[in-house]
């Protein structure tokens, strides 16, 4: 168990005091937007280090993963007339599920 000190605990309880007001947590949302956007480009399409030297590449780099990003976020949007229902599971997916045995998902390239 650690205690902090007198200071540092007070001032703890004030930030989650004030994490609860409206509009902090308004103006948090639109943080956590931005840091989930900056991770999925650093961790899902590898932006931590720039494959090119030089500003002008770079920028060039960072435009075309950003318009990347933009064009696979579109893809998986369903048209607001579409008529697509996903299918129903099987009786051997059903029965995984009931059972809470694992359903791989691409289990035919046995991933």
């Amino acid at each position: 168990m650690n205690f902090l000190p007198r200071r540092l605990h007070e001032l703890q309880a004030r930030s989650r005091a004030d994490q609860q007001d409206p509009q902090w947590q308004r103006l948090y949302a639109s943080r956590s937007g931005v840091e989930g956007t900056m991770n999925e480009l650093v961790n899902g399409h590898r932006m931590r280090r720039c494959r090119y030297h030089g500003v002008a590449k770079a920028h060039v780099q960072h435009v075309l993963t950003a318009i990347a990003v933009n064009i696979e976020r579109l893809s998986t949007q369903e048209p607001e007339d579409s008529t697509y229902r996903p299918r129903s599971p099987t009786a051997f997916q059903q029965y995984l599920d009931d059972n809470e045995l694992p359903r791989p998902r691409w289990w035919r390239q046995g991933q």
